[in-house]
């Protein structure tokens, strides 16, 4: 696994065991080409951020600074690792999990990535659906900001209430959904 582009792009990441799946290189690649010019001195919040590879390319390619949040000790030690190996600065990483995370934050995000274990049988949880059911991302989602989450691409969308999906696109196995406030959908 690498970066992709940017000050650290081409420079090789650690993932952590405990990461079964982590964002491939093209599904990195296709986000960041959809996000475009929104990655800029952005403040970015990863969630569920496994390797960091995510947050970190974004760092990468401008963003001011990204939250990395993971419950696994494992993931933790590996993202800071990375933010070490790759000289990006603004990153900070907080061992929690998400929900409990979201909670106790106040601090508002342009985007926010989410990549939690996917949903495979039907009665497995879901994360994402979850989530926008909770108002806890829309609460942390910065006016404009966007909401990019990746699912299975079996996985229905799931619908919020306080943000609207403007976007789906499937990569083989992999879903990627953007979400954004009703008023800039």
């Amino acid at each position: 696994m690498r970066i992709i582009a940017g000050k650290a792009g081409r420079l090789a990441i650690k993932v952590p065991q405990a990461v079964a799946r982590p964002t491939t290189d093209f599904v990195r690649q296709a986000i960041f080409s959809i996000l475009g010019d929104r990655v800029d001195e952005s403040r970015v919040l990863d969630l569920f951020a496994g390797s960091g590879a995510i947050g970190l390319e974004a760092l990468s390619r401008g963003a001011k600074t990204c939250t990395f949040v993971d419950e696994h000790r494992q993931a933790n030690t590996v993202i800071q690792q990375n933010l070490e190996k790759t000289k990006l600065t603004g990153g900070r990483v907080v061992k929690s999990d998400v929900q409990g995370f979201l909670k106790r934050d106040t601090t508002s995000y342009d985007l926010i990535f989410a990549d939690p274990p996917y949903w495979q049988h039907h009665g497995d949880k879901d994360h994402i659906g979850d989530l926008l059911a909770s108002g806890l991302i829309a609460a942390r989602l910065a006016p404009d900001g966007c909401l990019v989450a990746e699912i299975s691409a079996h996985q229905p969308s799931p619908d919020g209430a306080a943000l609207s999906l403007i976007d789906r696109r499937e990569y083989g196995g992999s879903a990627v959904l953007l979400y954004a406030h009703p008023a800039n959908a």
